[in-house]
Formats: structure tokens, sequence, C-alpha cells
């Protein structure tokens, strides 16, 4: 749209452009708050609670690089109406819900048609504003809206569950949704020419088996054996399509990622650091999440003003990241966030059943801070080894990488003290005064994180196994708390091998780039 347009009316168009981003970031947090209520209304155990999660997350990483190119072929206007109403739909199947099978589903359709929605916003921003100075401004204000989101989601959440059911941090998105949907249906022109683009169905089939193979065999590998042929089944699924997946991108013609970048090593080395920061942050979220409501006995609201010391840090230092990496080197800046998001996460080790908030406060800090150190700067430094011509397909490739890497930090996590859990409450269960037969159903419901089954146990035993299975839990956080920080430290030292050094390597303008941890670009 030429400047010509009444300013008015393009400030209307990008408060709902916005509004629809704000939906969809605000989708990716505000849910952790609600999970045990939303156990205890659907049931189910931890290993559903992550796909409560990861399905959404998995499904909008998936599509988020076809995204981009389906815009320019069916037009970004309609695209992006489209993604809109269909997330909006989407949010009130959820809210909906009966079962747990039906909110998964809802959810996994939420994350496919919000994929559509950032890459395709961020694409009608650059159209509505011409002026560089202008334009780089107003995408500062689109990533800075992703960030509020972000922050929001657990504070909003736990608001809404104060007062009203899990089925409230659905509902809010439907009169955002309706609202801005007719808005810019109005006010949206559709001037934009079709592209001539092609999809690459193929890729995007064999990169859905890998990713969504892989998540299913980390989520539900303790519940059903990791011996067991379903799980050894999809792993090799996994493999196969990963060998598939490459081998098919390196021949065809229009790949949808595009291998080429990668023989850089600072394109490559930013894209692992971008993994690895939400590989951390969402892993941290999902179980603090649990252990803060069901170990700790916290309310949803209280949990989200504890999640304050997580996001406030998220949105500050997300600001000043660019900066700094203007000023000294992304590759410093990213070295430095990596640190401080491994002694985050280390901190985050020596939680106990019923620590308080000065006990864990400083480390959701460091964590807030350390991803947002890391994520921006390394998506200046990626940018800056592509044309300007392939600036979009990079980012998009950049994001895929962090929002997988929040699928896997989620899977990860719910993993290793899931297993912890199974392996520590056996000696405990197979003590406790019941039949042989019951022992196993309770051991392999506690294996699931299932804590319903102990309401079937005898009350003189009740308690001791509860308190026991709080324990076990928390010494699983452990565990994977230490994995994710020998992740940081890993991303750390890529960053320092093969990001160049200096303030040279922060080429690209911050103004541009000014996104806070888990936005897209």
């Amino acid at each position: 749209m030429n400047e010509g347009k009444p300013s008015r009316r393009r400030a209307l168009m990008l408060v709902f452009l916005c509004a629809g981003i704000f939906m969809v970031y605000l989708d990716s947090t505000i849910v952790n708050v609600a999970l045990p209520e939303i156990q205890a209304g659907l049931g189910g155990g931890v290993t559903q609670l992550q796909w409560v999660v990861d399905s959404y997350a998995l499904a909008f990483a998936s599509l988020l690089l076809t995204s981009g190119v389906a815009g320019d072929i069916v037009g970004r206007r309609r695209l992006f109406l489209l993604g809109l109403g269909g997330f909006t739909a989407a949010s009130v199947l959820c809210a909906l819900s009966g079962s747990i099978g039906m909110l998964l589903a809802a959810r996994t359709i939420q994350g496919a048609v919000g994929s559509g929605l950032i890459p395709v916003s961020l694409a009608l921003v650059t159209q509505l504003y011409a002026d560089p100075a202008t334009r780089a401004k107003m995408i500062g204000l689109w990533a800075g809206v992703g960030g509020l989101a972000l922050a929001a989601g657990p504070v909003l959440g736990g608001a809404l569950l104060a007062h009203l059911g899990w089925q409230s941090i659905f509902w809010v998105n439907l009169p955002i949704g309706v609202v801005s949907v007719f808005a810019l249906l109005r006010l949206l022109p559709d001037t934009q020419h079709r592209i001539e683009q092609h999809i690459d169905p193929l890729g995007q089939l064999l990169l859905i088996l890998t990713t969504g193979s892989l998540t299913y065999a980390l989520i539900e590998g303790n519940a059903r054996g990791w011996s067991s042929p379903v799980i050894v089944t999809v792993l090799a699924v996994a493999a196969v399509a990963l060998t598939g997946f490459v081998g098919w991108e390196v021949r065809t013609a229009r790949p949808l990622l595009p291998l080429a970048f990668f023989r850089n090593p600072t394109f490559a080395a930013a894209c692992a650091v971008n993994f690895f920061g939400l590989f951390g942050l969402f892993g941290a979220i999902f179980l603090m999440t649990l252990y803060l409501q069901t170990i700790n006995g916290l309310s949803a609201i209280q949990t989200g003003v504890r999640f304050l010391a997580l996001t406030v840090a998220i949105m500050v230092a997300s600001a000043v990241a660019p900066g700094l990496a203007k000023r000294f080197g992304a590759r410093a800046t990213i070295v430095a966030g990596s640190l401080f998001t491994t002694v985050g996460l280390l901190g985050l080790t020596g939680l106990a059943v019923g620590s308080e908030f000065d006990r864990y406060g400083w480390s959701l800090a460091l964590l807030g801070v350390g991803v947002s150190l890391a994520g921006a700067p390394a998506t200046i430094a990626l940018l800056a080894t592509v044309p300007d011509g392939r600036a979009g397909t990079a980012s998009g490739v950049s994001n895929t990488f962090r929002q997988v890497g929040g699928v896997f930090g989620v899977a990860m996590a719910g993993a290793v003290v899931l297993r912890h859990l199974r392996v520590g409450l056996a000696p405990a269960v197979q003590a406790l005064p019941i039949s042989g037969a019951a022992k196993e159903q309770t051991l392999a419901a506690l294996g699931r994180g299932d804590a319903s089954v102990l309401r079937g146990l005898p009350a003189g035993v009740r308690e001791e196994v509860t308190a026991r299975a709080a324990q076990e839990f928390v010494a699983g956080m452990h565990g994977a708390f230490a994995v994710a920080a020998a992740g940081g430290l890993l991303s750390g030292v890529v960053a320092l091998a093969y990001i160049r050094a200096g303030r040279e390597s922060a080429v690209a303008d911050p103004a541009d780039l000014r996104q806070p941890a888990g936005s897209d670009r």
C-alpha cells in the first residue's frame, strides 16, 4: 500500500493484524497454567498434557516454511483472513472439547492454521509501509506484540482460571478473532499480485513425518516401553523420513528447506542456538507449571504471577539484545546469553518440594535473559549470511528450528520426569498391601503421570505414596533441567566456534530484528 493512504486506516490495519499475532503467541503460553485443570476435567496423565502443548507447537512448526509460500500463491490477504477465521473456530472447538482426544485434535488445527498468520502478517506489514525507517519501526512493534503475548499468557491465563474454567483460555480468542476478521475484511485491500511460487509437498510430508515421529517416540516411549514394537516402528519411520527428506531436499530444484544455507557455518550455528534456546525454555515452562500447581499447591493466578520473573525478563532482554549485538557483535552476545541460560537452568536443579519463590525466581529471570540475549543476535547473524532476496526464507528456517526446539524440549522434559517416576516409585508400589495386578496398574498409571490412580489406594498408604511421588517428580525435574542446561552450554560452544567474532557479525539493522524469544521473524 502506498504512503498516500490515510495513516489512520493503516494504523487500524496494523492493530488488527497484530491482534491475530497476539492470539497465536498467546496460545503457546497461556495453556500451560491451565494444564492441571485440564487434567482434572478431561483426565489423562503428564503424557497427554505434553501433547496439549506439543500438538499445537508441532503443527505450527511443521507448516511454517510452507505457509509463507502459500501466501504468495493464493494471496496474503486471503490466506491471513482464512487463517484468522480458522484459528478462531479452532479455539471454539478447544473450548467445547469434552475429551482429551478432541482437545488434542482442536489444538492441532489451531497450530496448523496459526502457522499461516506469522509469515503472512509480516509480509503484509512490509506491504503497508514502504518507507524503510517507518517499516522498521512497525516491524519492531509487530515483533513486540509477540513478546507481549508470551509474557501475558501465564498471567492472563491465571486470572481467567481464578474466576472461570479452563475453557476460558480459549473462549478469549473468540471476540478478538471475530472483530479482527470483520475489520480486516473492510480495511485490508488485496493489492498483492500473485507470485509464481511452488510448494514442496513431498518435502513438507517428510518433514511432518520426521518431527511428528520423533516427538511421538519421546512422549510415548516411557508409557509404551522403549523396546515396544510401536516405539521401535515409529523411530524407524523417523529415521527413514529424515533420510528421505535430506535426500529429496538436495535433489529438488525448489526445496522446502534450502540445505545450501547450512554450508555457511554461521547459519548452521545460529539455527542450533535457536533450537537449544527454546528447547530449554519450553521444557522449563512446562515442568515449572506442573511443579508449582501440582506439587506446591499454588493456584493458577499465583503461578502466573511467579512466572513474571521469566516473562518480564524476556520482554526487557529482547528489547536490548539487538543493540548489544550491534555494539559487541552477535557472537559475544550469544555466548553471554547461552551462559545465562545454562546457569538459570542449573539453578532450577536445586528445587525441592515446597521451595519458595526466592529459591527459583532468580533462575527464571536468568533463563529469560539468556534465551533473549541469544535469540535475536542469532537471527541477526543468520540473516547476514544470505542475500537480501532470501531473507524471508532464511528467517522462516530460523523460526522453524526455534519452534521445533520447543516441541522437543517439552517432549524431553516429560520423558525424563516420567522415567524417573516409573523407576523411583517401583519399590514403594511393590510394597503396597494390594494385589499384583493392582500394583502393575498403579505403577503404569504413575509412569504416565496419572495421579488419579492414587485415589483408589488404601487411605493409610495414600499419603505416603503421594509424598514419595512428589519427591520423585522433583528429582526427575532436576534431570530434565540438567539436560536442558547441557543444551544451553552446547549452543554457547557452537556460537563461540562457528559464528564470526566482532561487531561486523551484526550487519543487519537491529530495529528490524527486535524480537522476543520464541517469536517469528
